[in-house]
């Protein structure tokens, strides 16, 4: 839950009144998110496991007797408008379509919205694989339904399912459904088990003696979506070959190690690498989980190393920029395990560590990447945080 005094949300709230002469009835927050571990499975019809940031994006709101929609982006420095009734795709002001995304998926599924003012404003660096979209969807879906005063009415499942939809729809994005599902179903202090087959979740808990650092390669992303497109290509191609031996299959997610390498005849020497990364990570995420609950943290961190070798390595999704990062954070002491997060070829790597050791893998990030890059990084520390949730300002 967002705490209304703090600094930034007193700070949004002054913005707002300046914006629209007049106070905000509600705050919504959408956290961004980070996989600990669980990369390319989830349209394998795989496990992954996110958690929640601390990090979000937070919209500041008052509804209107009307259907238009007035927002002002704090980060842009730009207004948006639209009309509920009027709701068409803005080549001209991408951060708004998520929002209209969000609000004609929420129309379409039988909620009666009214207008909005808004402003809104976010600390989830774009475009470094933390899921600064979905922290925008699920916040508009939040800011819409409270406004209607129906933001009880949708469970979180459904509510990440329709901001999927938004951006799979509306905007044009092909994601899969992990990180709407942590945005919205976050709690502080637990990762999110879900199984992208059936959408069934758990909360599993983190020990207290465990942190997070993520470091941001601010590397070019330019070839992850060219790549995730091939990389599903060729697991499709392995599932169609693998369905010969195997005819009981439907996604890599159904074929056990032991099985891949029985029948890895039958496939291509790139296919099996591929195949190879998906099986062995969807036993990884399960193996974690059992970890994480024992309180192993060492093994934990063993898993997430595989992971980032495997990616590296089978998968071929890691850049110079990511196993730098990866390979300095490791050099630290009480980094228990660390792996890139996200597509790939760019944005951030994360890193399992003991309470207490944060500044010092910031310290030697900050030291050591620049100089083997030419690249000055991010780094953000922090704790599995609570999902989505709405605060009602008061009049």
């Amino acid at each position: 839950m967002s705490n209304i005094h703090d600094e930034r949300t007193v700070e949004l709230i002054e913005a707002f009144h300046k914006q629209f002469g007049q106070s905000p009835r509600y705050l919504s927050r959408g956290p961004g998110r980070v996989n600990l571990i669980g990369e390319h499975t989830d349209y394998n019809d795989g496990f992954v496991l996110p958690v929640a940031l601390k990090r979000s994006v937070q919209i500041v709101l008052r509804p209107r007797p009307d259907r238009q929609v007035r927002i002002f982006s704090a980060e842009f420095g730009e207004s948006g408008f639209f009309d509920l009734d009027g709701i068409a795709f803005n080549p001209e002001q991408l951060w708004l379509n998520y929002i209209q995304g969000v609000a004609q998926s929420l129309e379409q599924e039988g909620f009666g919205l009214v207008g909005i003012d808004a402003l809104v404003s976010g600390n989830v660096p774009r475009a470094s694989g933390l899921s600064s979209s979905a922290a925008l969807e699920i916040a508009s879906a939040h800011a819409f339904l409270a406004a209607a005063g129906q933001n009880h009415l949708l469970p979180g499942p459904r509510l990440a399912q329709l901001a999927q939809r938004a951006e799979n729809q509306f905007v044009g994005v092909n994601c899969g459904i992990m990180d709407q599902f942590i945005s919205e179903l976050g709690r502080a202090n637990h990762a999110l088990l879900i199984d992208c087959r059936s959408l069934d979740y758990q909360l599993v808990s983190v020990p207290e003696e465990a942190a997070l650092v993520i470091g941001n390669t601010r590397a070019s992303r330019s070839l992850a979506s060219s790549a995730y497109n091939e990389r599903r290509s060729e697991c499709e191609q392995g599932v169609a070959l693998l369905q010969r031996a195997l005819p009981g299959i439907r996604a890599l997610r159904d074929v056990s190690s032991a099985q891949l390498e029985a029948e890895r005849a039958r496939l291509p020497a790139t296919v099996y690498r591929r195949c190879r990364h998906v099986v062995s990570e969807n036993e990884r995420v399960l193996h974690c989980v059992a970890a994480l609950q024992e309180g192993d943290l060492a093994a934990a961190g063993r898993l997430m190393d595989a992971s980032h070798d495997s990616l590296r390595d089978d998968y071929q999704v890691s850049s110079a920029a990511l196993d730098t990062m990866v390979e300095t954070m490791r050099e630290v002491a009480g980094c228990y395990g660390a792996r890139l997060t996200g597509a790939g070829f760019g944005g951030c790597a994360v890193a399992l560590v003991k309470p207490g050791s944060e500044q010092a893998m910031a310290d030697t990030i900050f030291e050591r990447y620049p100089k083997a890059t030419g690249i000055w990084p991010e780094v953000y520390t922090t704790k599995a945080a609570d999902g989505a949730s709405v605060v009602d300002l008061g009049e």
